[in-house]
């Protein structure tokens, strides 16, 4: 988009490298670890969950510039967050095992109500469209090994499902629910029919599944693991010719024994909502755009100074956000007073996410 953050053109990238030097940083980032990052589907908000325990939302202008609009609190920290359809609602998921909701279309930016609750800290949170159903509702995944759903007016859950393990990642996508697990179940479900799985598989990734992203038809999804991986796997079985998985997040030691490779965690997938294509990013501090149909790598980005924890594009794609955080793959003890939070806005520009022509070979 010509002047946005004050770039007229993919300049300073190359074909393959891309550029950071004009990414603008978020203004007045959490305190602490962050967790997740989520654009309104209605407008230039970006809302922030963190480790801090807290939500923020902030306005993103045209210029990069950023200002927070509303923020509230979880008793523990909190380890993803959502919007509903319609931009008036974020609903923040806690380890205080609650998810709470603040309804900015109330004029309140400082209070959040309760509107769920699990046996153990919720990981994540989506709403949902329900076929038949009148209003959204939301669906939480937990470490208590249930994925639950609420309707936003009722105490109690409409439903509970028991899942294999501990819910480590869910996205939708239209009436595709996935959700991936502990020991690298994969659930996936047909919202028309809500509490049972339409199919269960092993992740065809072997390491822990750090991330689950639904494409942007609702025909299937990416996993990335800690194994530097991604796979792209759809739903239907008649389309399992398509299933393919790479390499990524990856790098080769210098030197004499120059056949080590260093492995990290892909930590995020987004797709892009114009394109089709989709980014990856992870603990090596990287990004890059990916096609998954000409299965071709589109760019890749310098490191940023730290672990990618979060990812997310705005509603019309022409902002990238990408928080910049430790992603406590090393424990506890690497976790620092120095260590970097930030969240940074990059102009998608030019042809950087938009699809090759077909060409049958890989990246």
């Amino acid at each position: 988009m010509s002047g946005l953050f004050g770039q007229t053109s993919a300049a300073a990238s190359t074909n393959t490298t891309g550029d950071i030097s004009k990414d603008v940083a978020l203004t007045s980032p959490p305190e602490d670890g962050i967790s997740d990052l989520k654009f309104s589907p209605q407008s230039e908000h970006l809302a922030v969950s963190s480790w801090d325990k807290k939500v923020r939302i902030y306005e993103i202008n045209a210029s990069g510039g950023s200002e927070g609009k509303a923020l509230f609190e979880h008793e523990q920290p909190v380890l993803g967050c959502c919007w509903s359809k319609d931009g008036t609602k974020v609903v923040g998921a806690g380890a205080d095992k609650a998810a709470r909701m603040m309804d900015l279309s109330s004029g309140n930016t400082t209070t959040a109500q309760q509107v769920a609750a699990h046996d153990a800290p919720i990981r994540c949170a989506r709403f949902v469209d329900i076929p038949n159903q009148q209003s959204q509702m939301l669906v939480t995944g937990s470490w208590d090994k249930t994925i639950k759903y609420w309707d936003l007016r009722q105490s109690t859950p409409v439903a509970s499902v028991s899942c294999q393990e501990r819910v480590y990642s869910l996205d939708v996508m239209n009436t595709l629910l996935v959700i991936a697990t502990a020991d690298r179940y994969i659930d996936i479900v047909n919202l028309s029919d809500p509490a049972k799985f339409y199919k269960t598989i092993q992740s065809p990734l072997k390491w822990q599944t750090r991330v689950v992203t639904c494409f942007n038809d609702g025909s299937g999804f990416a996993v990335g693991s800690i194994e530097g991986r991604c796979a792209i796997q759809y739903v239907e079985d008649k389309d399992s010719s398509a299933n393919f998985s790479f390499k990524c997040h990856r790098s080769t030691r210098s030197g004499v024994n120059n056949n080590n490779t260093d492995v990290y965690s892909v930590n995020a997938i987004s797709f892009h909502p114009q394109h089709g294509t989709f980014s990856t990013a992870g603990s090596d501090g990287t990004f890059h755009f990916w096609d998954k149909d000409a299965k071709h790598r589109l760019k890749g980005y310098p490191e940023v100074g730290g672990s990618i924890t979060a990812t997310d594009f705005n509603r019309t794609g022409n902002i990238f956000a990408y928080s910049v955080s430790y992603d406590w793959s090393k424990g506890y003890a690497a976790n620092t007073p120095q260590t970097v939070n930030k969240v940074m806005l990059h102009a998608v520009t030019g042809d950087e996410c938009k699809p090759r022509p077909k060409t049958g070979g890989r990246k």
